[in-house]
């Protein structure tokens, strides 16, 4: 897959979403980031120039997705890659001592983080099928970002873990189904990152975090996922698969 191409990066304002924006532009994408944080948005299109387009896109909204997305096949053309970042992480017990699982928080987790990118895919792969392939018959890859959550999901995690699990779920199906179309499927499953959701954690809390890695043993730099990221978009035997990126953390009960 080639980079000088059009890419729309959910959470792309910020965290793990701004390092894959980053580094495509600097590979020669332009991107469009849906992303809700509009000051942000703003600031990194200053920062980043044309290349770098911001659409404040609650991707929980399929109507906000459907016609973000036709606006940027128009004025970009055919979008080529995807990396469905966007999430909250709706922390909330099964059972607490303020009662039962609140289902308008699992609700906001599964909306976002599981419907959102089904939103994105389900909007784009019909132009991504129509574009004129590559040498290989390649037309776009998508990645979707999972978690360590959604295979050893903590206590209070009921939501962020169904709704990452879920994504290494689909993984298979969809590569199957797209693999006619020339489309790849793959799914990132990072481990602790150090992106602002940890700005407001304890220093204490996030060496504890690192100290759960085996090799390097701190958080992982929002950089290396977006080394990561290039490398699945520029090698096309990477297909149908997980990755963990987590410098073989495991995570704890807690």
């Amino acid at each position: 897959m080639q980079f000088d191409t059009t890419a729309i990066i959910t959470g792309g304002a910020s965290g793990l979403g701004e390092a894959a924006a980053r580094r495509l532009i600097d590979l020669g994408a332009t991107v469009a980031a849906f992303d809700l944080d509009e000051a942000k948005g703003a600031q990194l299109e200053s920062e980043l120039g044309p290349q770098f387009r911001h659409h404040p896109v609650d991707v929980s909204r399929i109507d906000q997705v459907e016609t973000a997305v036709a606006a940027v096949e128009a004025d970009q053309g055919p979008v080529r890659i995807v990396v469905n970042a966007a999430a909250v992480p709706a922390p909330a017990k099964l059972l607490s001592r303020r009662g039962p699982l609140p289902m308008e928080v699992f609700d906001k987790g599964i909306k976002v983080n599981l419907y959102g990118p089904i939103h994105v895919m389900r909007s784009v792969v019909q132009g991504m099928a129509a574009s004129q392939p590559d040498e290989d018959g390649e037309r776009g890859v998508i990645i979707n970002v999972a978690s360590g959550a959604a295979f050893e999901g903590q206590i209070g995690q009921v939501a962020y873990s169904a709704s990452k699990a879920a994504l290494v779920g689909l993984t298979m199906p969809l590569f199957r189904e797209l693999a006619a179309h020339g489309i790849r499927v793959m799914t990132v499953a990072p481990g602790a990152f150090d992106t602002p959701i940890y700005d407001h954690v304890a220093p204490e809390l996030k060496a504890d975090l690192a100290a759960q890695s085996l090799f390097p043993r701190r958080m992982g730099r929002p950089g290396e996922f977006g080394l990561l990221v290039e490398e699945i978009v520029r090698n096309p035997m990477h297909n149908g698969r997980t990755i963990r990126l987590d410098a073989g953390m495991m995570l704890g009960p807690s």
